[in-house]
């Protein structure tokens, strides 16, 4: 493969980055445009509703884009949805070749933007880049094949396991630095959920707080079976206009309903389990219908549990401080009953281990 391809997919890549986490429910693009070896248009896609990754190169490219070769993320789309059919600007420009990292997983694309191309005379290269490509929208793959958010599941522990002190004192755990990485994972999801026991015990707000004041709050939801959250939590308090969303189950009292809604939060009943909780598989299908794509757990030992055991976790993030916290009735990250055999045990894949400032560190798998 000549460099200057891996070069220039390299640059799109590049450009696909800076939307991270504001592109929801649609996967990010990054596009640039080269005629005789040197780059004459780039873009990628900033939000969904406005014009894609190839729209903004060919536009900054202008008439040189004819017989140019563009170099794009994903597979340029062939339907019209928000916006017009990328593949037909392509071939209206008169663009000559095409280089595409992966094919879109999207059931409506899905190797006809490729065949459109190519039944249009243009030379379609496909690979360069795959799984870089792929795990820059893990997300998006995740939504569009399946309808389900990207579920994360975020813990800070001690280094014995502990995510609080026997007598339930849980801030500070990790250092400032980690806890600033948290806020960065908050500015990228859709929605943020913990527990009714978070909301009661750390009274959080649950936005994002970076160092730099830029950053986006994402929807908040409350897991609430009886609709007993405190209405003076601070989370419905006017910190942030980011909505929240409480769940409960059917048997939540009308009443407790009522109060709750006249915070400004939106109540979602959600069918219960056997123990009378929120269905967690229920409640992902339910928020993926509102095009929420990407969910960021930040739980208990209870929530966790549940959501583990409900198969809804994609991918676990661990900050791990390396402090001994101790005692046998000091919490763990996860509750519940357990899994009673090793073999039933989830093993995490795909493990990354990464050093923090001020000896945390943090271990990032997939389940």
């Amino acid at each position: 493969m000549d460099e200057a391809h891996v070069v220039f997919m390299q640059r799109a890549l590049d450009l696909a980055k800076r939307a991270t986490g504001r592109t929801s429910p649609n996967p990010l693009v990054g596009a640039v445009v080269v005629k005789d070896g040197q780059v004459i248009g780039e873009g990628y896609h900033q939000k969904a509703g406005t014009p894609h990754a190839e729209v903004h190169a060919l536009n900054a490219a202008g008439e040189n884009a004819r017989g140019a070769t563009i170099y794009v993320t994903l597979e340029p789309c062939c339907h019209s949805g928000r916006t017009p059919p990328c593949t037909d600007a392509l071939i209206n420009a008169g663009i000559a070749e095409v280089y595409i990292a992966e094919v879109d997983p999207n059931p409506k694309v899905a190797g006809k933007g490729v065949r459109q191309l190519e039944q249009a005379g243009l030379h379609v290269h496909l690979g360069l880049y795959e799984q870089e490509a792929a795990d820059l929208n893990e997300v998006y793959r995740k939504y569009i094949q399946t309808g389900m958010p990207f579920v994360i599941l975020k813990t800070a522990m001690s280094l014995d396991g502990k995510i609080a002190t026997v007598s339930g004192e849980s801030q500070w755990i990790t250092s400032e630095a980690s806890r600033q990485h948290g806020h960065q994972i908050r500015d990228l999801v859709d929605a943020i959920l913990v527990g009714r026991g978070t909301v009661e015990r750390d009274n959080p707000a649950l936005t994002t707080r970076l160092q730099d004041k830029q950053g986006q709050d994402a929807t908040r939801i409350v897991l609430d079976s009886h609709a007993r959250t405190s209405t003076d939590a601070r989370i419905f308090s006017a910190e942030s206009e980011a909505g929240v969303i409480v769940a409960v189950t059917p048997d939540a009292p009308a009443g407790n309903v009522a109060a709750l809604q006249k915070t400004g939060a939106e109540v979602v009943t959600v069918p219960a389990t056997a123990g009378n909780r929120v269905c967690f598989k229920r409640l992902v299908e339910i928020l993926g219908k509102r095009e929420i794509t990407s969910i960021l757990i930040e739980g208990g030992g209870e929530v966790n549990a549940s959501a583990i055991a409900a198969g809804i976790v994609d991918k676990m993030m661990c900050f791990i401080a390396p402090k001994i916290i101790g005692g046998r009735n000091a919490p763990g990250p996860i509750g519940g009953d357990g899994f009673p055999s090793l073999s039933d045990v989830p093993h995490l894949q795909r493990i990354r281990v990464t050093p923090m400032p001020d000896a945390d560190f943090l271990i990032e798998g997939y389940l």
